[in-house]
């Protein structure tokens, strides 16, 4: 009789715990990086554009 061999899971254990670090160091490193951009000049007049922009399409501005 043959017996089919299942692989253990043993070594994939930290596997996810590790993505989800890796994720979480990406979306703070990004949430960083956007806030420099917005919290600088830049960020004021990319929003001030935007908002004009918008009041313009609305007819408002």
């Amino acid at each position: 009789m043959h017996e089919t061999v299942r692989p253990s899971r043993r070594g994939e254990r930290g596997i996810t715990t590790a993505e989800y670090a890796v994720g979480t160091a990406a979306g703070a490193g990004f949430a960083g990086l956007l806030y420099q951009l917005l919290s600088g000049g830049f960020g004021d007049r990319l929003l001030k554009t935007l908002f004009d922009h918008v009041m313009g399409l609305l007819g408002i501005g």
